[in-house]
């Protein structure tokens, strides 16, 4: 009899994770659910979550029979995620740590651990799916995550296994509620991905010394009011502003030198619009793209922009708004994500 794959799946305590396991399970894997600790510190006015979903996980899998363990990746988490975040937002640029704990954490440390404790594969509740260490985009094309996923590598990717891929959110909550797992009905983690609810604000200010700047009208060079600091301010943005009456004002540069945010009522102003986009730090799944046509998505959830490869840049179909340096343009042909870069 040939002995059953072992699978370490990623267990957050959430509802995805949840169902990952209990579905490899059903599938004839051996699973051992695994617990990630990679941010414990509670914040002013914040508990961290961390102790809940340690709880639920652990609940899951002894619903579900199944060994569990907890890997320990708090010090490397804060060198390799948190801090890339603060420093690239003193910088003033707007970063993705959720692509960056793909990249670092969970398809790097979490897989090399899993590997050197016997797993065969990793597995993880995220909605994409995976064919011969091709990243390719889930069938509910709502809940997609290849956005997050783009800096995994192909080696890695035959190594792991996404079940959620082929499902809608309804389907896995049914699903889940059918098998009684406890975690079926819990609500999907909101905010920063490792601090739970709390804003980016509240989060910086624990780790940046703010001070309050000037808000400039970019046209006329007019000081209207204050900021609390420019690094909680990114481009296209037009709540917190408080600047009050007349036509909205969205933020259109920063000069964090001065600590000065400048702002326009003009829609059409030319910092907002973007038509070229310069990568950097490019990173291609399996092989480098050819020059040539294809999809870019530029935030999470919004929609598909075709575009023309030409090396490191990127020609827009039509032009598009608020496109921060910071943020990640992820490239697709068809389903297949091919991979994407850092925008310049």
């Amino acid at each position: 009899m040939e002995a059953k794959q072992k699978v370490f799946v990623g267990m957050s305590g959430g509802v995805d994770s949840s169902l990952t396991a209990a579905l490899l399970v059903e599938q004839g894997y051996e699973v051992t659910g695994v617990y990630m600790k990679n941010w414990t510190k509670d914040l002013p006015g914040m508990r961290c979550p961390w102790a809940d979903d340690l709880a639920d996980a652990k609940r899951v899998a002894v619903h579900l029979g199944i060994d569990f363990k907890v890997f320990d990746f708090e010090n490397e988490y804060k060198h390799k995620v948190v801090d890339y975040m603060i420093d690239e937002y003193k910088l003033g640029r707007t970063p993705n740590p959720d692509i960056m704990c793909n990249q670092e954490v969970k398809f790097k440390l979490f897989l090399d651990m899993a590997l050197e404790q016997g797993a065969d594969l990793v597995a993880t509740g995220h909605y994409a799916r995976t064919k011969d260490g091709q990243l390719l985009m889930a069938t509910d094309a709502n809940k997609d995550q290849t956005y997050f996923l783009y800096r995994i590598d192909g080696a890695a990717l035959k190594k792991t296994l996404f079940p959620l891929g082929e499902y809608t959110k309804p389907e896995v909550r049914k699903m889940a509620e059918e098998r009684g797992l406890a975690t079926a009905k819990k609500k999907d983690s909101q905010g920063i991905c490792f601090v739970g609810q709390i804003g980016i604000r509240e989060f910086l200010s624990q780790y940046v010394d703010t001070s309050p700047g000037e808000v400039i009208d970019k046209a006329s060079g007019k000081v209207l009011g204050t900021h609390d600091g420019a690094i909680f301010y990114t481009l296209g943005q037009r709540h917190g502003l408080e600047l009050g009456g007349g036509l909205p004002y969205y933020v259109v540069g920063k000069d964090m030198g001065k600590n000065q945010v400048f702002v326009t009522t003009n829609l059409n102003d030319d910092e907002l619009w973007r038509d070229t986009i310069t990568l950097e730090n490019i990173h291609w799944i399996n092989q480098p793209a050819v020059n040539g046509t294809y999809q870019v998505r530029m935030r999470h959830r919004t929609q598909l922009i075709e575009c023309q490869l030409e090396g490191s840049t990127l020609k827009l179909k039509e032009p598009q708004r608020a496109v921060a340096a910071g943020q990640s343009a992820v490239l697709y042909d068809g389903d297949l994500c091919v991979g994407g870069g850092i925008i310049v």
